[in-house]
């Protein structure tokens, strides 16, 4: 049994929003415009709606400029890529995200296709996707990038260690497994889904554990070797008889897991601050032109 050390997502986002608050006001001392960040969005999703005003907030927090592209469900698939011409073509938006889901008469993949891969700071463009996978600059996708920027700020030893990444999503699991197995972080990677055989096992063997499943509670201590270090990166809402009618917890069981381990995310407050963070960091590498010179 271990007393694990908190990897707190909201204080390692706050340092690097000082960061780029601190250079974005050297920009503006200089006399030039400041960053852009847009954020382009369908529909009335509670969510969605959420994490966009987030975005939003926290955008003028470090001195971007933040706008918000707004449209009914009814939006033709065309004028939906028209308003994505727009936005390539405008020469004050540095970086723009489509916030997902957009609604099933509109291809998502034909959307995110459509993103000039110089603005996708949401890292999903296959341009960007073929760059990361070739380790060529590229805009990595916001979670898995939070999760790396996590462990490399935290200290944490990845070199020669197995990592065991749950979930294969083209948005989290797929990238976090390219990721950790990269030069610098070094890892013998092991990338699990539902087919996945002996899953207790082969996570057992995991020195670093990452939860993107989607499965509230998921990950129990049967599951963790003493001394892991685990990242959980779902977010769930589970309603109960609280004031709130609802708490939030993620892929692991954390209260029963969280003894065996040595470093470990709460939820909320772990991954999730480190996502925004990272789509304003991808923003002010697309203001430098630091990955497409």
């Amino acid at each position: 049994m271990n007393n694990p050390i908190l990897i707190d997502g909201k204080v390692i986002a706050q340092t690097i929003k000082e960061e780029i608050k601190s250079e974005v006001a050297q920009l503006l001392d200089s006399g030039k415009r400041p960053p852009h960040l847009v954020a382009v969005i369908v529909g009335n999703d509670g969510a969605s709606l959420s994490y966009v005003k987030s975005k939003e907030k926290q955008s003028q927090e470090v001195g971007f400029t933040s706008s918000v592209y707004k449209f009914p469900e009814s939006i033709s698939e065309k004028e939906f890529l028209e308003t994505l011409d727009f936005l390539n073509n405008d020469s004050e938006v540095d970086g723009y995200i489509v916030q997902l889901p957009l609604p099933k008469h509109i291809n998502t993949k034909k959307v995110i296709a459509h993103v000039d891969p110089k603005k996708d700071v949401d890292g999903f463009h296959p341009a960007n996707a073929g760059r990361m996978l070739l380790s060529m600059p590229s805009y990595l996708p916001a979670t898995p990038y939070g999760i790396v920027t996590l462990i490399e700020r935290m200290g944490i030893e990845t070199s020669g260690k197995n990592c065991v990444v749950l979930g294969r999503s083209d948005i989290v699991g797929t990238p976090m497994a390219v990721l950790m197995s990269r030069k610098g972080m070094d890892c013998t990677v092991t990338l699990c889904h539902s087919k996945t055989a002996n899953l207790k096992d082969v996570c057992k063997n995991a020195d670093i554990l990452i939860a993107a499943i989607g499965k509230p509670h998921f990950v129990t201590e049967d599951m963790v070797k003493e001394g892991a270090v685990v990242i959980d990166v779902g977010i769930h809402r589970i309603e109960d008889n609280s004031e709130k009618g609802y708490y939030v917890t993620g892929d692991v069981d954390y209260n029963k897991v969280a003894p065996h381990c040595s470093y470990i995310t709460p939820v909320p407050g772990g991954v999730g601050p480190m996502t925004i963070v990272s789509l304003l960091t991808n923003t002010l590498k697309a203001y430098k032109h630091e990955i497409y010179e």
